[in-house]
């Protein structure tokens, strides 16, 4: 694509927690230390989000003083990809659900069953 759509980062960042707003209470109160951050730029080509840390199902009594997982949305790539600001608001939805679903220790296979 030719023709990268332009989102101020505010804007994105407004995306990003109206997709966190959409994920049902049932599951993020759930969730337990993480943080989720915008980030420009990605580390490699194509990586949309990216969850970094120990998922829920991984933590044992171990699991204490630790610092919060992290899950990056990457701006620049998602624009890179939509043609329009409607596919930016889908992409950006599907990313935050599925880099969240990694924090719940789902794995990519399971991911791509479902569709995500």
């Amino acid at each position: 694509m030719d023709d990268v759509i332009d989102m101020s980062r505010d804007a994105f960042e407004d995306l990003v927690g109206e997709a966190l707003d959409g994920v049902p209470a049932a599951l993020t109160r759930h969730m337990s230390n993480v943080v989720i951050v915008v980030e420009d730029d990605a580390p490699e080509p194509g990586l949309l989000g990216l969850y970094q840390g120990v998922p829920l199902t991984e933590r044992g009594d171990w699991y204490a003083g630790v610092l919060p997982d992290h899950i990056s949305i990457y701006r620049r790539e998602i624009l890179r990809i939509c043609a329009t600001p409607e596919e930016v608001v889908e992409e950006v939805r599907i990313t935050v659900v599925h880099e969240i679903a990694h924090h719940f220790g789902i794995d990519d296979a399971r991911l791509h069953d479902l569709g995500y």
